[in-house]
This record gives C-alpha cells, structure tokens and sequence, in this order.
C-alpha cells in the first residue's frame, strides 16, 4: 500500500498561499520556512529549499506584471545586481551557522516583522515623480546589497523592507513597487539557490510541492493586485497581520 504523500499536497497549498502573499505584499516566507522545518528539515536544507519556491514564484509574478505592461527596467537589473552580491554572502553564512541558532534567529525575526507590519510607517499612497537615478539611485544600490545580505541569509519578511524602502526613498506607487521587489527578489534568489545546491542543502522534492503552488499563486497575485489596484495590497497586509499575531501568540 502506497502512503498518500499528505506532507507534498500540505506544502503545494502553503505555496500557493504564501505565493500569493509575497507578491501582493511580503511575508510568506514567514510561513513556508517553519512549514519545512516542522517536517523535518534541517534548517539550513529548508533554508535552501524554500528558495525552489521563492525562485519560480517570483518568476512567475514577474512575468505576470510585464502581462500588464509593469515594470521599471533597468531599475530592477541595477538592485537586483547588487542585491545578489549581498546574496552570495548571506547564503554562506545560513549554510554555516547552528541550525538551533537560526530557528532562534527566525522565531526573533517573526515577531520583529509582525511589529513592523503593525507600527510601521503609512505607505506614501501619492502618485509622484519616481526617483530612480543619479544620487537616489547609488543610495538604493547600497541599500540593496544590505537587502540582498539578509535575502540571501533567511528571506523572511524581505518584501515588507523593499517595498518600505522604494515607497519613501525612491517614491514609487506600490503597484511599480510590486512590480520591481518580485523582479529583484528573482535574481538575488537565483544565487542564493544555487549556493544552497553546491552545499547540498535542498530537498528537491518538498521545494518543487512547494513551488508548485507558490507559481500558480504569485501569478494570480501579480495580474489581481494590478487589476484591483493598491487598496487590495494594503487590504492583504492588513490580514496578514492579524494571521501572523494568531499564529504567534496562540501556536
């Protein structure tokens, strides 16, 4: 008798979930990387993992916005440029540090991320004129490299931090936001995930259930929060709040 593979369709509907969740605001690595753990990873191998999902999930929300004429090349290349230098480092120190110490380190990182999620600034909801070159531009690369360190490092929460960051300094509208994190989180995550690999610390098989939801959910995300306008995204962060305070205070 064949076992029903229960552990494959639980981690297909969290992607999916979370999928439409990073996209539309930020935060789902808040669920997938516990998710992975209590299955029994390793954290350093569900650290690796969760990358499968974020990789295609972001792909797939990329593609979904350039299907509705939203992007902002070169922007994004230059971000993504450098936020996956900070990558390359961030992923080595996830793979080298106790595994006991990373699961205190992300336990600390989830309350910190609902508090910003809770208290944070309003986001600029003006439509100005975008800045995104000259000096602005330089101070943003170096403030994605940063990014790109703790992306590459545990990833979880990142999308609030982009989308606080562009919306005041760069003073883009959160559609455009959206729009330029998935872009940027796509290629610093393809370095990451590929130092997780040459480690060795990927279950191929959970990061592709895992992934296969997160596609189809990112997708869907990035052409309704175009469709729906900014009031959906600030409607979904809002929920996402309440989810993660539950989560945290009573499991």
């Amino acid at each position: 008798m064949i076992d029903f593979p229960y552990d494959l369709l639980l981690l297909i509907a969290a992607g999916l979930f979370a999928g439409f969740i990073n996209t539309m605001a930020g935060g789902g690595s808040l669920l997938t990387l516990p998710l992975l753990i209590f299955l029994g990873l390793p954290s350093a191998t569900a650290n690796g993992t969760n990358r499968i999902a974020i990789l295609v999930a972001t792909g797939s929300a990329t593609l979904g916005f350039r299907s509705k004429k939203i992007n902002s090349y070169p922007f994004s290349l230059y971000l993504g440029g450098v936020a996956l230098l900070g990558a390359l480092l961030g992923a080595r120190i996830a793979i080298h540090i106790d595994g006991n110490v990373f699961n205190r380190i992300l336990a600390i990182i989830m309350i910190v991320v609902v508090v910003l999620m809770v208290f944070k600034p309003k986001y600029n909801a003006f439509a100005t004129t975008p800045r995104t070159t000259g000096k602005t531009l330089t101070w943003s690369m170096v403030g994605f490299f940063f990014i790109g360190i703790y992306g590459g490092f545990i990833n979880a929460g990142i999308g609030f931090i982009m989308m606080l960051f562009m919306n005041y300094v760069n003073r883009m509208d959160l559609i455009r936001v959206n729009a330029t994190k998935v872009a940027v989180a796509f290629i610093y995550t393809t370095g990451a995930l590929v130092t997780f690999a040459f480690s060795g610390n990927i279950e191929w098989k959970y990061g592709i259930a895992l992934a296969t939801g997160n596609a189809a959910g990112a997708y869907f995300a990035s052409r309704y929060s175009v469709k729906k306008g900014e009031g959906v995204i600030k409607a979904v962060m809002v929920t996402m709040v309440v989810v993660m305070a539950i989560k945290l205070w009573f499991f």
